[in-house]
């Protein structure tokens, strides 16, 4: 008896340790890709809901949103879907998304990327045209769901 419970702890200690064990680089390395994959796909001219809950779907129920350029923090589901289905109305005419650099660390990958699109945004009467560079840090959970975003626009 004394052996079962023996093996019964070391076997609940055993996939603690495993549950808390750190998402590799080339886990990293393909959740960076799927999020700019998924972020490039809701800013399309044909973006869907279906886009935009595949973006979602990325993030842990407990997740931030933060943009810190503009002091904005989004903690919702609904209202980060909310505001994706609301720039909808712009009239995408292309926006492509390419991955510069990654940097990788414990459960966190930071992206440099550089994006190019041409938009008209509903609520402007001009079409702008823009390349930017930012950097996004994803810090993720124990389900490799994204817990904490954090974007920095380029200049």
């Amino acid at each position: 008896m004394k052996i079962l419970i023996s093996v019964i702890i070391l076997f609940c200690l055993s996939a603690s340790v495993l549950a808390n064990a750190p998402l590799s680089q080339a886990e990293l390395q393909q959740k960076a890709e799927e999020f700019i994959q998924a972020k490039n796909a809701r800013q399309q001219p044909g973006t869907t809901i279906k886009d935009i809950d595949n973006f979602i779907s990325l993030f842990s129920d407990d997740f931030i949103d933060e943009h810190v350029k503009y002091n904005v923090t989004v903690t919702k589901k609904s209202d980060l879907r909310q505001g994706m289905i609301t720039k909808l109305a712009d009239k995408v005419y292309f926006c492509k998304i390419k991955i510069d650099q990654l940097m990788f660390g414990r459960n966190v990958v930071f992206i440099k990327y550089t994006e190019h699109a041409k938009v008209k945004p509903s609520h402007l009467k001009k079409v702008v045209e823009y390349t930017s560079t930012n950097i996004v840090s994803l810090e993720f959970d124990d389900n490799g769901l994204i817990k904490h975003l954090r974007r920095h626009h380029g200049l």
